[in-house]
């Protein structure tokens, strides 16, 4: 019974120091950089040991020349493994790790070729590093950029974009930004506003009723006349002037000609008939509830454009506050009951509590009474009548001294 408890002892104790001998090896080998490498210098090296062993056993007149030549041969294998280890632990204190960094892809070869003008050996770069990270986004579109603006091949920046649109794991951000990429790629080279059309379309259609697809509203509505304007920018056209005055300086007073302005109500339908084929568009919206506010001095309709506005889903929450303060500055500034900006200022602290938005409204309420004082007294005032553009008229120096009134 005893024979067998020490057999006991001694088996529990080897599978003990076998299991501790097993953990270490695996911590190592999980924290090496390269662990394969690691096993196979391992078992090379235990092959190696036990032959110079044996080899010093049967020939010992020699045995101490074996045994040193196999120290100096592990010396040379393993002393740059052992200086990691025994400096890992200091290393660690200063960079808060010993935990080698994430393989991520490099593009810095590749912005370098191309800003060096060889966009073929760039694009073979980035290649490189796609081949590696699939659907990388920003290899992606830097391929897409040097195949259409470097080497003019518009197709082949779309197939990169789109293949990269219609693969797994890729986020809807990613989309949006990378046919985005795709129209203006299509209105900047080719002035293709149709192609530019269908690729913003393509966001519209993948993800209705989103944040996304209210944006891509929005731009589709001012994306008439693009091509237009891209072209005015870089071949400006000739402005026709009218004929001005002849002998002006020997005249009397002459009213000089005035810019032929739009009328408020002209422009209002014009901003309508946009708004019926762009009824997403935000920023003719805002535009047109402005003109109504302020040239034509109708709340009601002010009022009615911005709540449309208020009520449709996905807008951000800076928008919306924007919307909610322009409404109470128009019901401040038209109406009578100061009740109407308060609710309307209540709104954002009620939607957004402990925001700044919030507490932007918290202080035009506390100051909204003030605000309509200060505006019944500025409207009792008569404004007398005063000669148009006092401010363009300056006397000749040494004729009496006359300054601009």
């Amino acid at each position: 019974m005893h024979h067998t408890g020490d057999i006991l002892l001694g088996t529990l104790g080897l599978v003990v120091i076998l299991a501790g001998i097993g953990w270490m090896t695996w911590q190592i080998l999980r924290r090496s950089h390269e662990p394969v490498k690691l096993v196979i210098r391992t078992v090379a090296s235990l092959i190696f040991g036990v032959a110079c062993l044996l080899a010093a056993g049967h020939a010992f007149i020699f045995g101490p020349f074996v045994i040193v030549f196999m120290g100096i041969v592990f010396s040379i294998v393993w002393t740059p493994q052992i200086a990691e280890w025994i400096s890992s632990p200091l290393t660690s204190l200063f960079t808060g790790s010993n935990e080698a960094p994430d393989d991520v892809p490099l593009y810095s070869s590749a912005y370098a070729k191309r800003k060096r003008g060889q966009p073929v050996a760039a694009i073979a770069e980035v290649r490189a590093q796609l081949a590696k990270f699939p659907n990388d986004f920003e290899g992606v579109t830097l391929l897409a950029q040097i195949l259409a603006e470097d080497m003019a091949d518009l197709p082949g920046a779309e197939i990169a974009l789109r293949n990269f649109c219609n693969a797994r794991n890729v986020g809807p951000r990613q989309v949006f930004a990378a046919l985005n990429l795709l129209a203006d790629f299509h209105l900047k080279l080719s002035l293709d506003e149709d192609a530019a059309r269908a690729a913003l379309q393509e966001i519209v259609t993948r993800f209705p009723d989103t944040e996304l697809a209210l944006q891509t509203q929005e731009r589709l509505g001012h994306l008439h006349g693009a091509a237009e304007r891209l072209i005015a920018q870089h071949d400006p056209q000739a402005v026709p002037v009218p004929e001005g005055i002849h002998n002006l300086g020997l005249r009397g007073k002459v009213a000089l000609p005035q810019p032929k302005e739009i009328a408020p109500l002209q422009q209002a339908r014009d901003y309508l008939a946009h708004l019926q084929l762009h009824p997403r568009d935000a920023e003719t919206r805002e535009k047109l509830a402005l003109l109504y506010a302020r040239d034509l001095q109708r709340l009601d309709l002010a009022t009615m454009e911005l709540e449309q506005l208020l009520a449709e889903p996905h807008h951000p929450a800076k928008r919306i506050c924007e919307w909610l303060n322009q409404l109470a500055t128009y019901q401040v500034e038209l109406g009578t009951d100061p009740e109407l900006p308060r609710q309307t200022l209540s709104r954002i602290t009620e939607k957004y509590p402990g925001s700044p938005a919030a507490e932007v409204a918290e202080r035009r309420l506390a100051r909204l009474n003030l605000d309509f004082k200060g505006r019944q007294t500025t409207s009792e005032v008569k404004m007398g009548e005063y000669e148009q553009r006092l401010g363009l008229k300056y006397g000749r120096p040494g004729e009496g001294g006359k300054r601009p009134v």
